[in-house]
């Protein structure tokens, strides 16, 4: 009998139901976060600056914090702050001294960012993470189940000491310290997970694929897929199930997970569950409970959430803010397209972190993840966003039977001197008929944005598509030393990044 199994299962549920027991009232739970926040701070150097002490005594505490508060992007909080911080100095934007510095992916030609990681934003992170594995008691698994093994498939736990301090992808500090009670269950092992170079650790879990008994599988789609198709190959297999017959749950984020899924079906011949999340270096806003079908805005996690809508009056061209007129949570609506800003257990205050959210059910506080502030097309006047981009593609590759897991798009001129859109699509297979993807996607995405289907009547005169090897996205990452772990492909490619794209794409006599 699995004994330690049964124990875990009847634990999980009874938590699970405690959890429950007090739902949370979206606009009264910020406004405790936001007082909790304030109070833990108003003594730092940044409290001080900005009167937290006066807010917490105003009538109304939301309204005050967004009149005395400036909006701060990562640039203005670490020239301002968080260099300081950095430097071991205590009591700079949040109370004591920061021992951990998360490095950011950023976009693949930008340089990283080095984000504050307090301890008690790793204690959210961890309750969190596992309110979500509460919830599997929810699903009718047997009681061996909760015995059986997790892969988190992050990036190093060995992190880079500066000073006193540390800094290394987000999941490798959160990994190097996950709860005694999920210690024995945790896979790789301490030794792998330790290891640096990305390759030696997809090389290692390869090797010890057949030891582990897994239940549970943890990481990027892209990364994750590449590990499994390479486990698959070696061993000889058609099917992840064949060496791992207990998987059940696959907990994934960083991008939409449309495109992937087809693929993850192939690889899957048995049932797994999809659950996203919405983990960042900044925290953790949200994740997918195992009977919802989107993402649950965490409202009582130590972070405080403001909203910009993301249209031509508060953001400009470029997608640089022009407006800090923020909503709170009791003045959004549904549907409309928000930039987030976000206050947090880590000492960032009216964060302006790039995404863009929308909310899909107001009621259960229910979002969707749209793209971010400055990677949108916006040529000349389509206002075509990344969601908008991967619905369409994701349709058209399902209709056609494509695989296509990663994709970039260009905006740029024609001959003419109008305006046209080049996608770049990671295909391995180059028997397609281009011309016909074109055309569809064109359609698919003239009806999905209004913007984008009257433009393409006037100054948007051409849809360009590329096939690329999808080797070719990821030996592009490595050159710009950003490969593995957190890291993602930019879905739209601008400036200098463009430019290094296409130089490598001639170099390599694809284009």
């Amino acid at each position: 009998m699995a004994i330690r199994g049964t124990m875990i299962k009847s634990a999980t549920k009874y938590v699970s139901i405690l959890t429950e027991k007090a739902p949370s009232v979206g606009a009264y739970e910020q406004e405790k976060q936001l007082k909790k926040l304030l109070q833990k701070a108003k003594s730092t150097e940044f409290g001080n600056r900005y009167n937290f002490s006066k807010i917490l005594k105003s009538e109304n505490i939301l309204d005050a914090y967004r009149q005395e508060v400036p909006v701060f992007d990562y640039h203005l909080m670490f020239n301002k702050y968080w260099h300081k911080t950095l430097s071991g100095v205590a009591d700079v934007s949040w109370p004591g001294k920061i021992e951990n510095f998360a490095l950011t992916s950023g976009t693949t030609g930008a340089a990283s960012k080095r984000i504050p990681v307090s301890k008690q934003m790793i204690q959210s992170i961890k309750k969190v993470s596992v309110r979500q594995l509460l919830g599997l008691s929810k699903l009718n698994l047997p009681n061996d189940f909760y015995e059986k093994d997790i892969l988190f498939l992050g990036g190093s736990t060995t992190l880079t000491q500066i000073n006193d301090q540390f800094e290394g992808d987000l999941s490798g500090i959160v990994t190097g310290k996950v709860p005694n009670w999920i210690a024995p269950f945790s896979k790789p092992e301490k030794e792998i997970r330790a290891l640096e170079n990305w390759n030696d650790k997809i090389d290692e879990i390869v090797k010890r694929a057949p030891e582990y008994d897994l239940g549970i599988i943890c990481g990027v789609p892209s990364w994750m897929q590449i590990l499994i198709e390479r486990i698959v190959d070696h061993y000889g297999l058609t099917s992840i199930h064949q060496i791992w017959p207990n998987l059940k749950i696959y907990v994934h984020g960083g991008v939409n997970f449309e495109p992937y899924m087809s693929k993850f079906n192939q690889l899957f011949d048995s049932r797994v569950i999809y659950l996203d999340t919405y983990l960042c270096s900044e925290g953790f806003f949200a994740f997918q409970s195992v009977e919802s079908d989107s993402l649950q805005l965490l409202t009582k996690s130590n972070v405080y959430f403001e909203f910009i809508p993301f249209n031509d009056d508060h953001f400009n061209a470029d997608g640089e803010l022009i407006n800090q007129n923020s909503l709170t949570i009791n003045e959004v609506v549904e549907g409309v397209d928000y930039a987030l800003l976000v206050s947090t257990s880590a000492g960032a205050w009216r964060y302006l972190i790039g995404d863009t959210i929308k909310f899909t059910n107001l009621a259960s506080l229910k979002i969707k993840i749209t793209g971010r502030t400055k990677h949108f097309l916006n040529l000349c006047g389509e206002h075509l966003s990344i969601d908008n981009m991967t619905d369409a593609l994701t349709k058209v590759a399902f209709d056609q039977h494509m695989d296509i897991r990663e994709f970039a798009v260009i905006g740029a001129k024609t001959k003419s001197d109008n305006f046209k859109h080049i996608w770049f699509l990671g295909c391995d297979n180059s028997d397609i008929n281009k011309e016909q993807v074109q055309e569809d996607l064109d359609y698919a995405l003239c009806q999905l944005n209004m913007d984008y289907m009257i433009e393409r009547k006037f100054a948007l005169a051409e849809v360009e598509i590329k096939t690329i090897p999808n080797k070719v996205f990821y030996d592009f990452m490595k050159i710009k030393d950003k490969y593995g772990a957190q890291h993602k492909f930019p879905r739209v490619l601008k400036g200098r990044l463009a430019d290094d794209w296409v130089l490598y794409l001639q170099h390599l006599q694809l284009i």
